[in-house]
């Protein structure tokens, strides 16, 4: 756990980055830095220990800061954010899971490394996309990361705003009245302001001195079905040719997920743990989406030994049940449209449960609002009774 800290306004950066410094010394205290720029400099200031009565002032109105706590590479200055390749400056709270291989790939293209850590990675990556835009460059060196990251990036080529970036790491943005702060905890924010935005995963915020700007990155996913099969082919009709096409839909459905000995549902790896600790398990659903989450409550009931109960969206969302982070609800929807199981998904995600959605659709609602689920393969339905 680290702290990161920046300021882009018509203040001073380098008092307000020092002091939030220190509100965020707890997240981590074994070295810390600073970067500020002015007009025509740049002041980067590095030092191993907790921070004490620092009595620099370096001018400049854009700045970031970091509390490090070590966890790839020793303890050093040269291992203390921020880190800086060819102009591009980065303060990071996460972890970069492939550096290694990321930081060879760089090095035979001759980039040179200073330190040992896993963020050095990052500047090199986006100084290697820098293209004028630094939010573009940003944009396109996170696809290449596997890991976590709460970032913070300037850059002296494009010296008037501030990137930040998160993935399960924290960021929260300040809006001041002479600019914008940006930080991983409140705690370093609220001297200045009360107002704040907090970042989602996958999203990218651009901060400049009057204004900011939120986008986020949307994973590229496949169509996984062929043109014929939107075609009615030899059939008169499409509800015939579904019904004959129900064997090759459940072996595309069973297709390398049911081992000899165990079953395999990649799109529930990232909350298996969650979902074997869940005491309850709802299965919710409409018309035939019910009827399939009847038969998933007997299984779950007589073979699994799990608390179970199926419920119709249309009517749970307006019932008092028992909701909380210890229970988990599947939404079953061919469409991942379905207007009651969407509304009942709302409710329970405000109430913490684990939610997850069993779709035929993909990029539906229900499939971007779920925390993980699994894809049924079935093909398009054009048949709609």
């Amino acid at each position: 756990m680290c702290g990161i800290i920046g300021y882009i306004g018509k203040k001073q950066a380098y008092p307000i980055i020092i002091n939030g410094l220190k509100r965020l010394e707890y997240r981590g205290y074994d070295s810390y830095g600073i970067c500020v720029f002015d007009n025509e400099n740049v002041f980067l200031k590095k030092k191993v220990g907790r921070i004490a009565n620092d009595k620099d002032c370096f001018l400049g109105s854009l700045g970031i800061g970091h509390n490090r706590w070590g966890s790839v590479g020793k303890v050093c200055e040269t291992n203390t954010h921020p880190h800086e390749y060819k102009g591009i400056y980065v303060v990071h709270n996460g972890i970069v899971e492939n550096y290694k291989e990321l930081k060879d790939e760089l090095i035979k293209k001759e980039h040179k490394f200073k330190s040992d850590t896993d963020t050095e990675v990052i500047a090199h990556l986006i100084s290697e996309e820098f293209k004028g835009n630094l939010e573009e460059a940003t944009k396109k060196a996170l696809r290449k990361i596997v890991g976590s990251y709460g970032i913070a990036v300037i850059s002296k080529k494009d010296n008037e705003k501030i990137v930040v970036a998160k993935l399960s790491s924290p960021i929260i943005i300040g809006i001041c009245k002479d600019g914008h702060i940006v930080s991983s905890d409140a705690s370093a924010i609220v001297d200045y302001t009360k107002k704040i935005v907090t970042l989602d995963d996958n999203e990218i915020a651009v901060l400049k001195k009057d204004d900011f700007s939120i986008f986020k990155e949307k994973k590229v996913e496949t169509i996984d079905w062929e043109s014929d099969e939107i075609s009615k082919g030899e059939y008169e009709h499409f509800m015939l040719k579904e019904i004959m096409e129900e064997p090759r839909v459940i072996e595309n459905a069973i297709q390398g997920r049911l081992l000899e000995s165990n079953v395999k549902l990649g799109g529930l790896e990232n909350v298996k743990e969650r979902l074997k600790k869940s005491t309850k398990i709802y299965l919710i659903g409409c018309g035939t989406g019910y009827h399939a989450a009847k038969i998933g409550e007997y299984l779950m009931e007589e073979i699994a030994g799990v608390d179970a109960e199926a419920h119709m969206g249309s009517e749970i969302r307006y019932r008092n049940v028992g909701l909380g982070s210890n229970y988990a609800a599947f939404f079953v929807s061919q469409s991942g449209e379905t207007a009651d199981n969407l509304a009942s998904l709302k409710k329970m995600k405000e109430a913490s449960v684990l939610s997850l959605g069993i779709t035929n659709v993909i990029g539906s609602t229900q499939t971007r609002e779920t925390e993980g689920g699994v894809y049924t393969r079935c093909g398009p339905e054009i048949a709609v009774a």
